[in-house]
């Protein structure tokens, strides 16, 4: 199925809303507890699910609610409670889940919250599978009375499950040690909080910040959506490396010792060169999106790697990456796939597989990614009312047109709608910062006339 199969429920990562609203009100909530069951009862008499969350306040109740609702279809419920994202799929996998059910928002903000769901093989539902349950959520949704919250009883939580995840996190890096190293990791107040302390302290140390969660500053004003903190706290303990996570830890960033932010493609860049060297990069291709950057691409051409890109979104990435056999993929914002190590993207892992290429080669991250030159791009996010297909709307249809038509292979033109929040997004890069800047503005301002809030 493909990136752009209309659901009403599932954007391209869950379930996504502000807590206690539609989608994500008690009633919908459990309905969903139903299908899954319901679902998973097609291959299993009595399916095991296993529940993480991220450090949101509503995270409790919503994991009460949907517990409750898997419970009444027969499915049995145990949970690692606050915890990464791939924590839940690595924990599915190995323990036998035939589920693995993660309520986060990701990067959004406290307000907001989510469903994602994994399969017991540790990857997301195929989309066609979610596709299937929304006609079973809207029609239990429309039958069952509304579960009042504060009546359900809450989920018993499992701290083994973690220690499990943070193993598995020390063995895929065997022999890594963080001793002499000056690094800063900031958690975002979000999932990260719950092993990052514990892993770090085995590791050999890290000056760790925002591991203090209250359920209303997870991703406020850091982590990976604002890596320029971790830059600054960087800069001002004269370390050597920040990492920087996102709510729910699926992602990372770096920043140098020169408050220098360093993206997913930089991440890609050096860890397609590590693999390609160690002859673990299968057919030396690289699984990118339309997002990254032709600097990239450029970068990877010149060691002999070819890049492919994949519509965004991790589990488009990682499709294409299964049918073109890659090692390794991932997107501008952080998410970085490495199918040989995990079946989802992980900050956490992400972040030590970098440090682990740091401590080999003696070299700064700003020595290996020297050579990435980045062309100017800009992203614009406008808000709109609805989604409606942008090549039926004349004005946005003629600026995009004059946008490419003008920069043609000096640059590239990519829009599209967010797949978690109403947003279309405008992204211009071009070798001209004010072409760039002009038709950004140009093509977002049409899109603001017709659909904007």
């Amino acid at each position: 199925m493909s990136a752009t199969t209309a659901r009403q429920l599932f954007g391209t990562d869950g379930i996504r809303a502000v807590a206690g609203e539609n989608p994500l009100d008690p009633t919908t909530i459990f309905a969903t507890g139903l299908a899954l069951a319901h679902s998973l009862k097609k291959v299993s008499a009595e399916p095991r699910v296993i529940l993480g969350r991220d450090t949101r306040e509503s995270g409790p109740w919503i994991a009460a609610t949907l517990a409750a609702g898997l419970r009444s279809a027969g499915a049995k419920v145990e949970s690692a409670g606050v915890t990464p994202t791939p924590a839940v799929a690595f924990l599915a996998r190995k323990h036998g889940f035939d589920a693995g059910v993660v309520i986060s928002a990701s990067h959004n903000p406290w307000q907001d919250n989510g469903i994602k769901l994994f399969g017991g093989d540790g990857f997301k539902l195929p989309d066609a599978v979610e596709l299937a349950m929304e006609d079973e959520i809207f029609h239990h949704a429309a039958k069952i009375a509304t579960p009042d919250p504060e009546k359900l009883s809450a989920v018993e939580e499992n701290p083994a499950f973690r220690l499990d995840y943070i193993q598995f996190l020390i063995d895929a890096v065997p022999g890594l040690s963080l001793a002499g190293l000056n690094i800063v990791a900031d958690c975002a107040n979000g999932a990260a909080s719950s092993v990052a302390p514990e892993l770090f302290r085995r590791l050999g140390g890290a000056t760790l910040v925002n591991v203090a969660p209250d359920g209303r500053n997870i991703n406020a004003g850091c982590g990976a959506l604002h890596p320029s903190h971790v830059a600054a706290e960087v800069k001002s303990r004269g370390a050597a490396l920040g990492v920087t996570f996102d709510g729910d830890a699926d992602r990372c960033m770096l920043s140098g010792a020169d408050l220098n932010v360093i993206n997913g493609d930089a991440i890609l860049l050096v860890a397609a060169r590590d693999l390609k060297e160690r002859g673990l990069l299968t057919g030396d291709l690289v699984v990118a999106t339309t997002m990254s950057n032709m600097g990239l691409e450029a970068a990877l051409k010149r060691s002999g790697i070819r890049m492919f890109r994949a519509p965004v979104g991790d589990r488009y990435v990682l499709e294409e990456m299964l049918k073109q056999d890659s090692a390794l993929g991932g997107e501008q914002s952080g998410h970085i796939l490495l199918p040989h190590l995990a079946t989802t993207g992980d900050g956490l892992l992400t972040a030590l597989v970098v440090l682990d290429l740091i401590a080999r080669t003696g070299k700064t991250i700003e020595e290996l990614t020297a050579d990435l030159k980045v062309f100017p791009q800009v992203i614009v996010n406008v808000k709109v009312r609805e989604k409606r297909p942008l090549d039926t709307i004349p004005t946005v249809v003629t600026a995009i047109r004059t946008a490419e038509e003008e920069l043609k292979d000096s640059g590239r033109v990519v829009i599209r709608y967010s797949g978690t929040e109403a947003l279309a997004r405008v992204m211009i890069e071009a070798e001209s910062e004010t072409a760039m800047r002009h038709h950004a503005e140009a093509i977002a301002g049409a899109i603001r006339a017709e659909l904007g809030v």
